[in-house]
């Protein structure tokens, strides 16, 4: 099995929920962040320039890919890339413990798996609509088309 990377589709999908911040914030997990959602090593005060963030972005990218790839699944790109950007978000050791993984070690074509993507919607306990945004296109991309939406009541369905 070859070692996969994250594509820039991949890459984009993740600026997209991240965004830019060139200076450390405290994100919504309560943790210094600064680039596009790095965390490791962050401190208040800090300040980086685009470039160092796209670096960080690549370094992060592959503490995920690394953990894919242990698994020794030969996933199609957009899956990877799907599952590169929930782990990035969700963290690794929370990808060890889960449901996710337990359903793509039993069987890595089983459509629960995106089902499974979009219940990680929480922070500290709360509900948060940009988790839900980043769920439902993070399971569509699983899935390589249009399968979950966010209807007028801010629920996650499928279609």
């Amino acid at each position: 099995m070859t070692k996969m990377t994250t594509s820039g589709q991949g890459k984009t999908l993740i600026k997209l929920f991240e965004s830019l911040k060139l200076q450390a914030y405290i994100c919504p997990a309560g943790k210094p962040t600064i680039g596009y959602g790095h965390t490791k090593g962050v401190k208040i005060g800090m300040v980086i320039t685009e470039e160092r963030a796209n670096e960080l972005l690549t370094e992060d990218c592959r503490e995920c890919e690394k953990i894919l790839n242990a698994l020794g699944i030969n996933f199609a790109q957009n899956q990877f890339d799907a599952l590169v950007s929930w782990i990035f978000n969700i963290g690794g050791t929370n990808f060890q413990t889960s449901t996710l993984r337990r359903k793509i070690l039993a069987d890595a074509e089983d459509i629960e798996i995106a089902d499974q993507m979009v219940r990680w919607i929480f922070s500290n306990g709360k509900e948060l609509m940009g988790l839900k945004r980043r769920r439902v296109a993070e399971a569509n991309r699983f899935m390589g088309r249009e399968v979950y939406f966010i209807n007028s009541k801010g629920k996650i369905v499928k279609k």
